[in-house]
């Protein structure tokens, strides 16, 4: 398991583990443009590969197996020109559970907004202080976010610094051309994904991260039944957050990588903690209901 959100003095003491902090499985498809050789789409692929797997994004230390799992898939849905995309990235982060080699699926982003210039063979760089390209921007915002996400399974609120790193991505962006970055262009994209992640009324989601995590995955391998209860106790506390921005972009992420666990996890339960979770589930996350519906079927 992850200690570097728990014992961080600990870990900054090992001066020669490794740095990166990401295990990065990048996909370049592009299934509706036939004219632009495949090795384009390649050389896309590693250079976004390289930039989240080889660059340092913080200053802690990561030994490889501390390495956050995820995966992007972008896929190209139109060339303008020659170095001109339009895609959608898919962004998808599992985080390993204590005692087992099951890895906990957190959040599922598809972001359909994402404009972009690529020559083959260049490699994306990425400048914390100014935007550049908005390549590059996108990647590392969704960077920024994850380390954000990671840090609060790890340790209550364990992740505002990246999201503040993340959010300076944004900023940077603002006189961009591409869309994604302004407040005022759609209530889900990545200006409100992390504004919303760093306001008071998501704060319960950001515990819920831990509490769901942390005091439920993780003791799982000694006490089923404790670790269970424990994230329906942290399902709980998400209604407060559904109250104060109902549909909310960043609980569809949430849910979206965590809908089909809970069914999972929940079917074997007993029928009154099935039905509470239940309950509550079809009022905070209804595009899922038939899939929770199947949940209260139990175990067959």
């Amino acid at each position: 398991m992850r200690s570097k959100f728990l014992a961080i003095p600990l870990i900054l003491a090992f001066t020669a583990a490794q740095a990166q902090e990401f295990n990065c499985k990048v996909s370049v498809i592009a299934p509706q443009i036939q004219s632009t050789p495949k090795r384009v789409f390649q050389s896309m692929e590693t250079s976004i590969t390289q930039l989240m797997n080889t660059r340092r994004w913080t200053a802690l230390n990561f030994s490889p197996q501390e390495r956050i799992d995820c995966n992007m898939l972008l896929t190209i849905n139109e060339q303008s020109s020659a170095d001109r995309f339009s895609a959608s990235l898919q962004v998808i982060y599992s985080r390993p559970v204590y005692g087992s080699d099951y890895l906990s699926p957190v959040v599922d982003i598809l972001d359909n907004n994402v404009q972009f210039t690529f020559l083959e063979n260049t490699q994306i760089d990425f400048a914390p202080e100014r935007f550049t390209n908005n390549l590059s921007s996108v990647v590392a915002f969704y960077a920024y976010f994850l380390l954000g996400v990671d840090g609060d399974t790890y340790s209550p609120m364990g992740g505002s610094d990246f999201y503040a790193q993340a959010q300076t991505v944004v900023s940077n962006a603002q006189n961009a051309s591409e869309s994604g970055w302004k407040a005022f262009e759609d209530q889900k994209n990545r200006y409100w994904l992390v504004d919303n992640q760093q306001q008071g009324a998501f704060r319960p989601l950001r515990q819920f991260l831990y509490d769901y995590h942390r005091n439920g995955f993780d003791e799982m391998s000694t006490d089923a039944a404790k670790g269970r209860k424990a994230c329906a106790a942290a399902i709980e506390t998400l209604k407060s957050v559904h109250q104060a921005k109902p549909s909310s972009y960043n609980l569809q992420v949430l849910f979206n990588g965590k809908y089909n666990e809970l069914v999972d996890l929940f079917k074997g339960s007993d029928p009154q903690e099935r039905a509470k979770v239940y309950n509550t589930l079809q009022i905070i996350d209804p595009g899922h209901i038939n899939q929770y519906m199947e949940m209260m079927k139990g175990s067959r």
